[in-house]
């Protein structure tokens, strides 16, 4: 199990790119959270097998039909052991 903290930069807001974070995590079998930031970024906080999470990063540098990623930063963590997978406001 591994986690990595995102932040998507781009044009990411207004295209629905939490709901489709949301499907495309499930999917994977990768928990976690997504959210919008005050700087027009997206914060994606992600957990799962070291195969799920990667899909998941490489999904991210695309985001959905309508998004412009710029680019992502990622971090490495510990993971925490997240349920499911939360849009958070």
């Amino acid at each position: 199990m591994i986690r990595r903290h995102v932040i998507v930069h781009g044009q990411v807001q207004g295209v629905g790119f939490r709901y489709s974070a949301r499907e495309q995590a499930i999917r994977r079998d990768v928990t976690g959270y997504v959210r919008n930031q005050a700087d027009d970024s997206v914060e994606v906080d992600i957990e799962g097998s070291e195969a799920a999470v990667a899909s998941m990063l490489e999904w991210l540098k695309a985001g959905p039909w309508g998004a412009e990623v710029s680019s992502l930063t990622v971090t490495e963590l510990e993971p925490t052991g997240h349920s499911g997978f939360d849009i958070r406001y």
